[in-house]
């Protein structure tokens, strides 16, 4: 029996949108199940680069580069140096391999996970956005799945509702009693849609705030006293 070539699909994850990073290996079969093969993170990356833990993965899962056919990103919002890093190497991967490449929200890995551990109802997704704000995402999380109550956006930590459970990257520190949940490459995986692949080049970091740009004044022009 001749099988899919779907059904042989290696994925890449990588989430660095964290202060724990991490990359995960998995498996998508035909009846779109992911079974993970291998994965690596690291909370204390100094000197650990992304294609380290790359190679951890690929590693533990028994694999070589070239197997990989998708490579799933987690687009934050959070460490925008960690999600562009991700993005960079997704890049890389499919100039060089001509692999697939689908970008994911951090703050939907970030609710399946609550889902996934038996948290119900209404959930509030929190990731620190500096500048005393906080990027705040609502869900209705069931046994059934997920769906949005509030879109993404920013706003700030004194402004965080207190009417549901709130959970995201040391979401303690601005809520008291919240449930610290970090966005994992495993999950991400668990999540990718290769019918919603992009070139890499497309993919943008969730950044909700405008960017701005100081203008810079015009060349002074300086005397020469000897000619005077």
């Amino acid at each position: 029996m001749k099988t899919s070539a779907r059904s042989h699909m290696k994925i890449l994850a990588l989430e660095f949108s964290s202060q724990l990073r991490s990359a995960a290996v998995a498996e998508l079969s035909g009846n779109r199940i992911v079974n993970l093969l291998g994965s690596a993170e690291e909370s204390d990356f100094r000197g650990v680069t992304g294609l380290v833990l790359i190679d951890r993965a690929l590693d533990k899962a028994g694999l070589k580069p070239a197997e990989i056919s998708l490579v799933g990103v987690g687009l934050g919002p959070g460490s925008y140096t960690g999600v562009r890093s991700a993005i960079a190497l997704a890049q890389g991967w499919q100039l060089g391999r001509e692999v697939k490449v689908v970008g994911v929200r951090s703050t939907l890995c970030l609710a399946e996970q609550a889902r996934q551990r038996g948290i119900s109802g209404e959930v509030t997704v929190i990731v620190d956005a500096q500048r005393g704000d906080v990027y705040l995402e609502r869900y209705r999380l069931s046994p059934h799945g997920r769906d949005v109550v509030e879109p993404l956006r920013i706003i700030p930590v004194a402004a965080i509702p207190g009417d549901a459970v709130v959970i995201g990257p040391e979401a303690s520190k601005f809520v008291p009693g919240a449930n610290d949940l970090f966005p994992t490459a495993e999950m991400l995986a668990a999540l990718v849609e290769p019918r919603l692949a992009a070139p890499a080049e497309q993919l943008e970091p969730v950044y909700l705030r405008e960017t701005t740009f100081l203008k810079a004044p015009p060349p002074r022009q300086i005397r020469d006293k000897k000619k005077e």
